[in-house]
């Protein structure tokens, strides 16, 4: 059974995650497993798909990072299919399909997932440089606050308990301790 696996990070990525839907359908996907949510969240729809593969399936994907954060990860993955009988086809890569129960496409698909994580690391590495330059100039300030400080303290000092002023200020109770303990 060809079997299928979709994901986007955020909810407005939509025509991102029709069209890996589409490409899994055109590939023969039988069951497809699909959801909007960042790889470093939980993925409950890829613990479900991985838990429904039997032996002589083949779990498809459009593109590593799809499947995995890391070239760890999806090395792994790999490696448990295969001790398992199953099969991973890598549809987009390069207009080539990487199927790993060929020995030449394993090779490949470790070698691009690889790049693709230095990718990733180079990519927050300027990130990061930006930001720090963003900051040096003024010009990065970081998120507003969300609570108003001298307000909490204030009812604070007027006797008002943390958990009830979070509820009636509709903010987490930790920021209310936090601002109580500063």
């Amino acid at each position: 059974m060809i079997v299928g696996y979709a994901r986007t990070s955020t909810a407005d990525q939509q025509a991102g995650l029709d069209a890996q839907l589409r490409d899994l359908a055109a590939a023969g996907a039988e069951k497809v497993f699909s959801e909007k949510v960042s790889s470093v969240a939980k993925r409950d729809q890829l613990t479900a798909c991985l838990a429904f593969l039997r032996e002589g399936d083949v779990l498809t994907v459009c593109k590593p990072d799809r499947l995995a954060r890391s070239t760890a990860e999806l090395l792994a993955i790999k490696d448990n299919l295969c001790k398992r009988g199953i099969g991973l086809v890598v549809l987009s890569m390069g207009g080539e399909r990487l199927d790993t129960r060929n020995p030449t496409s394993s090779l490949m698909l470790t070698i691009l997932a690889g790049v693709a994580t230095w990718e990733r690391e180079i990519m927050l590495e300027r990130q990061r440089e930006g930001i720090a330059k963003a900051k040096d100039e003024g010009k990065y300030k970081g998120r507003p606050a969300s609570i108003d400080a001298a307000e909490i303290k204030a009812a604070l000092d007027a006797g008002e308990k943390p958990a009830k002023l979070a509820r009636r200020l509709g903010v987490a109770r930790s920021s209310v301790y936090r601002l109580a303990a500063a």
